[in-house]
């Protein structure tokens, strides 16, 4: 997607004249927005210089604490990087009572070359690299997020929500029709706040658990604007529910013993000739398909810190739970992480089910399209369909803990070859601070086991 035109603020501002501010964030490796608020009067000028912002918004963990090991602070004299408004991204905040818009940033260099360390430049890379081979990716994103009751967010023990109707659910109702409707009122909101910012939201699910909740968007062959529409699609979730006074989380696993919340990517590649280069039916493959499996499946253990960046991330990975423990693919089957559509043939794609919702949507979509196109150079065969459950037909081979999957992640070649040697360096050199922060910490749960009973 361009940079975009100061014409695109001019018609924006003159058509919303009631426009007192507008929020404007970048995303940080961590899938953290990052930003300013600005006045009406300071638009044009965002689009024609840039806005400054530290190049060290790049270097955070997830708690906004500085990893200097990433080069980004001192060695850099944490110097600004002008950063520009991406084309198509001026919207409205529609939660807010004082009108209010967004923004979306892309940072560059003070010569206009991209930032290395910004995720959404990194997702413009391997998008470049695909069509220097001739191909457009058709992508879809699907979040799946829990509603929690925002008192108890502060007690660090989620419960689900009490809907308007007085109703708290408490128990496993897979698409359950009534969940929709006692939670009518942040789900209309949701949806008539999506259509004003242009997000093409669709399908509503309530899913397994308690409080979790589906919103499916449409699919685009523009990879850049799925991830963008993901970034904002979040920010609508979360900042409906504090309006209706709940809080909306995309922790991929905010309890033990329920469902964890998947981000799922739907792709398709078409080119010059084909809409869909994975059309066809039944188990025969097209070689773009056959080829785009293999890539997936051979890079999936060296991503999987960027498919689970965080330590609660791999708290989904569990056998039985429709997040998986080893490379596998099927047709119409969700107990395998690469998972091909059926339905009409012309509408087959590749539904790819590894990451968390809480991946950064830049990055998790980078590595999907970039393991997809290293299939497709190197010619990489998948390994055979599996019929019937995948947990029982292949052994556990994915790293599955925080620190292993960092440690694979580094004797990756695959990754800087595809993400850039700069930005895999930044993100990987950003979780292993965070992970040894994390670890370093103790939780109540250690005086629980060890307390007494060492």
């Amino acid at each position: 997607m361009a940079r975009g035109h100061e014409d695109e603020a001019k018609a924006f501002l003159a058509a919303h004249p009631d426009i007192v501010q507008i929020q404007t964030f970048l995303t940080d490796p961590s899938g953290v927005a990052r930003g300013k608020i600005l006045r009406p009067e300071e638009l044009l000028t965002a689009y024609r210089e840039g806005r400054p912002i530290p190049c060290s918004i790049q270097s955070l963990d997830i708690l906004g604490a500085d990893v200097l090991e990433t080069g980004l602070v001192w060695a850099e004299g944490d110097s600004d990087r002008p950063c520009f408004p991406v084309a198509g991204t001026l919207t409205h905040v529609p939660w807010y009572d004082v009108p209010t818009a967004q923004l979306i940033l892309e940072s560059t260099e003070v010569d206009g070359s991209p930032t290395l360390g910004d995720p959404r430049q990194t997702l413009a890379r391997v998008v470049d690299g695909l069509a220097q081979r001739g191909l457009t990716a058709v992508v879809a994103i699907e979040l799946e997020f829990y509603l929690i009751d925002r008192a108890s967010t502060q007690s660090g023990k989620p419960k689900p929500p009490t809907a308007p109707n007085g109703y708290t659910p408490a128990y496993l109702q897979a698409c359950l029709m009534q969940d929709l409707e006692d939670f009518a009122p942040f789900m209309n909101d949701v949806f008539a706040g999506a259509k004003k910012m242009g997000l093409p939201a669709r399908t509503l699910i309530s899913e397994y658990a308690p409080g979790q909740f589906e919103i499916v968007l449409e699919h685009k062959a523009d990879a850049m604007r799925a991830a963008d529409d993901a970034i904002l699609f979040k920010r609508l979730v979360k900042g409906m529910a504090d309006k209706h006074g709940y809080a909306a989380t995309f922790m991929a696993k905010p309890y033990a013993e329920l469902s964890g919340s998947g981000l799922h990517v739907h792709v398709s590649l078409a080119d010059g000739t084909s809409d869909n280069l994975f059309a066809g039916e039944g188990n025969d493959l097209t070689p773009h398909l056959r080829y785009a499996i293999g890539g997936l499946e051979q890079t999936m253990a060296e991503s999987m810190a960027i498919f689970a960046p965080n330590a609660n991330s791999f708290r989904r990975f569990r056998k039985n739970t429709y997040a998986p423990l080893a490379p596998a693919w099927a047709v119409d089957n969700r107990t395998v992480p690469l998972r091909v559509t059926a339905g009409k043939p012309s509408t087959r794609h590749l539904e790819h089910r590894v990451c968390g919702a809480d991946a950064n949507p830049y990055v998790a979509l980078a590595t999907v399209l970039a393991g997809i196109t290293e299939g497709i150079d190197k010619k990489i065969e998948p390994g055979a369909e599996i019929i019937g459950d995948g947990y029982e037909q292949r052994e556990p081979s994915l790293p599955v803990n925080w620190w292993k999957a960092l440690e694979v992640a580094r004797g990756s070649t695959f990754l800087p070859a595809h993400l850039g040697e700069r930005f895999t360096n930044i993100f990987l050199t950003i979780k292993e601070a965070e992970c040894d922060r994390f670890f370093a910490e103790v939780p109540d749960l250690d005086f629980s086991w060890y307390l007494r009973n060492s």
